[in-house]
């Protein structure tokens, strides 16, 4: 799923897998894909990363697919960690014994779309055996997996970007606005939001949390109604509005406004902090809501999206991941099947049930409104509706997202100097790019 990668896939992969399923193929096949199996059957291969929630219920979609489809037997691959998943998936891929289907996280689906290994998606999607139209996903959330017009991967799930937070450590500030209400009324503006920050940091609590991703420093930068990227080139550092959004950042974990939660001790981490009151805002997506279940107090927590110049929506980041199939799958019929189904509206509705994420997919919005928690869950699905995945510029250079977050927390924790860091930041993009 997709979290900056997301935090909530982070906070996914920090679990271990109660079990790994082998990476070799049944049956008679080899190399690329599984083969014919006995009995005549198919085996198609696919893999993921993911927590044992996730894993467990990826399991009840396979069974309810080869019971479906009885000439195709599923072989799921997992890896534990997110870190791993992508360079065991690249040897496979060049060895030639990558499986059929797999997931590609959205900060690295540029450079396997630059490498040629996925199939082209556009005719199969468009056509009779599909159930996942390519107008069934916002054009939005594509990000990287789509070049030139042409789809390389499925959205298969996603988490929107959005601001939590906790009335009461609101009201203790003097807080007597409500941000979602604000927001609903068209006035919840870049200024208001940083007013409450003030507020909280002088009633001794931190303003807001944020875990270093691209999800949130490029939410404030739009906030601001700055740019990052323009005709190809980085432009984060230069626009006006961008360098101000990065310079109010820096300025702000400088003084504890704004708390970095990858730096947190284990023992007043950011959940820790959000959850006792200490800290107002928390950036984060649908995952959040098992963290602020262990809160207990369920009403107290609301959301609402990052807040603009002028109090009118605008696109948000959204953390996202791709279902992809193999260019060199030998039974690509039978993948495709798989995949489509997999990020269909039936197949979302049956995978999502429970889970922390957001379907990619429309007509699967019950998911999330099911239940009317958060007050404002709509909020979650207008995010995804307008918002953007990571941009494909950045992904399409491999580490380059990488690259740029640990230099913007070299920045947030006063290693590097803002004038410095801002100039060095755009020397190292600049040399990715070549």
């Amino acid at each position: 799923m997709s979290f900056p990668i997301s935090k909530k896939a982070l906070a996914a992969v920090a679990l271990a897998l109660t079990a790994t399923v082998t990476a070799a193929c049944s049956g008679s096949g080899g190399g690329t894909t599984g083969g014919a199996s006995a009995g005549g059957k198919v085996t198609i291969r696919w893999s993921t990363w993911g927590s044992a929630e996730d894993v467990a219920l990826y399991k009840g979609f396979n069974d309810d697919f080869m019971k479906r489809h009885p000439n195709i037997v599923l072989k799921m691959e997992t890896v534990p960690k997110y870190e791993d998943y992508h360079p065991k998936l690249l040897t496979q891929l060049t060895s030639k014994t990558a499986p059929d289907v797999f997931f590609v996280g959205d900060d690295n689906v540029g450079k396997f779309v630059a490498a040629g290994v996925l199939a082209p998606l556009n005719d199969k999607l468009a056509g009779p055996d599909s159930k996942s139209k390519p107008e069934d996903f916002s054009e939005g959330i594509y990000g990287g997996a789509k070049k030139d017009g042409q789809i390389y991967g499925v959205p298969n799930d996603t988490n929107p970007e959005v601001l939590w937070y906790g009335k009461k450590a609101l009201k203790e500030a003097g807080i007597t606005e409500d941000p979602a209400e604000l927001n609903a009324a068209g006035k919840w503006t870049m200024a208001k939001y940083l007013e409450m920050n003030a507020k909280l940091k002088a009633a001794g609590k931190a303003g807001s949390l944020f875990w270093n991703w691209y999800g949130s420093t490029y939410s404030v930068i739009g906030g601001f109604g700055g740019k990052v990227w323009e005709g190809g080139r980085f432009v984060a550092t230069t626009d006006p509005k961008s360098r101000k959004a990065l310079e109010t950042l820096a300025r702000g974990y400088a003084d504890k406004t704004f708390l970095s939660a990858d730096v947190l001790p284990a023992s007043n981490g950011a959940n820790t902090q959000f959850l006792k009151g200490t800290a107002g805002f928390f950036a984060g997506g649908r995952w959040m809501i098992d963290v602020v279940k262990k809160g207990g107090d369920l009403p107290n927590y609301d959301i609402v999206p990052f807040p603009s110049e002028t109090g009118q929506p605008i696109p948000g980041a959204v953390a996202a991941s791709y279902l992809a199939l193999n260019k060199d799958s030998k039974n690509a019929k039978e993948a495709f099947t798989f995949l489509t189904e997999f990020v269909s509206k039936e197949g979302q509705l049956l995978r999502l049930k429970g889970g922390g994420a957001v379907p990619s997919v429309k007509g699967a919005e019950q998911i999330v409104l099911e239940g009317n928690y958060p007050a404002h869950a709509q909020t979650l699905l207008d995010v995804r509706d307008t918002g953007f995945a990571n941009y494909p510029e950045e992904v399409a250079v491999p580490g380059l997202t990488k690259d740029i977050n640990d230099h913007l927390l070299k920045v947030w924790t006063g290693k590097v100097a803002f004038e410095a860091g801002m100039t060095e930041l755009q020397a190292i993009v600049d040399g990715k790019i070549g």
